[in-house]
């Protein structure tokens, strides 16, 4: 065998072997996924304050694929799997009603599980407003709009807002019936915060995360790692 034959055989088994190892690396089943990256989705259970509690899942699917490296990684119609961290229904006096929700796990058409992180950016429902760190706030008012609505006069709000607060005295002779009033109001307009199963709603990734296919026999994830 030729020196040029002996040389071109050792390119080729080097070759052969940095082709094996790449396909090794893609049976690992990892991807990255950028930070910034949207993930559009279509909820298919409905999220209230008013019938969830904290750690309750929600589903949905996937409107559009996500792309690696010019491959579909994720494909349209994915499920997706999350849970509500934090709960607090609306109160009659203060406070709207707020959850908290994200995402865990993506799985895609084929059975491959991925665990993700991502939280709510975006919701296209009526009567909530999305906060920082993916909240959804319920509809409601303000002390002071309540007692404008209500008919209530400067001095009148100002006694209401004292006994919110904890004034003492507050409540007597006419100021029952301020309160009362106010009450009302707050009550009327203070509704659950709720994403019906159909609803469009938008998942940010904030990091750069490195998704791991789950380990399904054991029904668990695998935490993404972020960078």
């Amino acid at each position: 065998m030729t020196s040029n034959a002996r040389t071109a055989g050792i390119v080729l088994a080097i070759l052969l072997a940095c082709a094996g190892r790449g396909a090794a690396n893609d049976d690992t089943g990892t991807f990255v996924i950028p930070a910034g990256t949207s993930l559009d989705v279509q909820l298919t259970s409905t999220i209230s304050t008013k019938s969830n509690q904290t750690g309750d899942l929600f589903t949905g699917k996937t409107n559009e694929p996500i792309i690696y490296h010019g491959e579909e990684v994720v494909p349209e119609s994915s499920m997706v799997e999350g849970h509500i961290t934090f709960i607090q229904p609306a109160g009659r006096v203060k406070g709207k009603a707020e959850m908290r929700l994200v995402l865990d796990t993506i799985k895609i058409p084929s059975g491959q599980k991925y665990a993700i992180k991502a939280s709510l950016k975006d919701a296209n429902a009526q009567g909530v407003t999305i906060k920082d760190e993916g909240t959804v706030q319920g509809p409601g008012k303000s002390m002071k709009s309540a007692a404008k609505e209500a008919g209530i006069a400067a001095g009148g709000g100002a006694a209401v807002g004292a006994l919110v607060d904890g004034g003492q005295g507050a409540m007597v002779g006419a100021a029952a019936g301020l309160v009362a009033a106010v009450v009302h109001t707050l009550a009327k307009h203070h509704g659950a915060a709720e994403l019906p199963a159909g609803t469009d709603v938008t998942f940010l990734i904030s990091g750069e995360v490195t998704a791991t296919k789950t380990d399904q026999e054991a029904g668990v994830f695998v935490a993404p790692g972020a960078h």
